[in-house]
């Protein structure tokens, strides 16, 4: 599990559009590498809205936006259609990336416990360190909150 200051796990993965992204590629590019639990649900929906609308302030901070569940590519392109998304999504599929930077979490709802992805955003600056890191999101106000950090880089 990553923290501020340590080197971002690098990986590539599916993206969005049939193509893959490899995390590292990006430098020096700031990156915003947010996991969330699934596409097309209610938070997941509104955190993603909240990243795109901001789009253009993230570009002006060099600042690459990208989500990250286990829904597959395929999936991706129909939830970013379906909302006008301009944020990268991409597949970890094998949960592999989850793992490696602790988001793959025991979860309970209702009294029945299951594994599933906590909502999570790591900042990582041009040099592929981790500059902040936000824990159990709440999603109204924090892609502003990202967006303030970013621009601090």
């Amino acid at each position: 599990m990553p923290d501020i200051g340590d080197k971002a796990p690098d990986f590539t993965l599916p993206r969005d559009g049939g193509e893959t992204l490899t995390l590292s590629s990006l430098q020096p590019k700031n990156v915003v590498l947010y996991f969330y639990p699934k596409d097309d649900t209610p938070g997941c929906t509104k955190e993603a809205i909240a990243f795109t609308g901001l789009g253009k302030a993230f570009d002006a901070a060099n600042t690459q936006v990208i989500g990250i569940s286990k829904d597959t590519a395929a999936k991706h392109d129909k939830f970013i259609a379906k909302h006008e998304l301009g944020v990268a999504l991409v597949s970890d599929a094998e949960s592999d990336v989850c793992e490696q930077y602790g988001v793959w979490v025991e979860k309970n709802m209702y009294g029945k416990k299951y594994m599933g992805i906590e909502r999570a955003t790591f900042l990582i600056d041009g040099t592929g360190k981790v500059a902040q890191v936000w824990r159990k999101v709440k999603v109204p106000g924090h892609a502003e909150a990202v967006l303030e950090s970013a621009q601090e880089l």
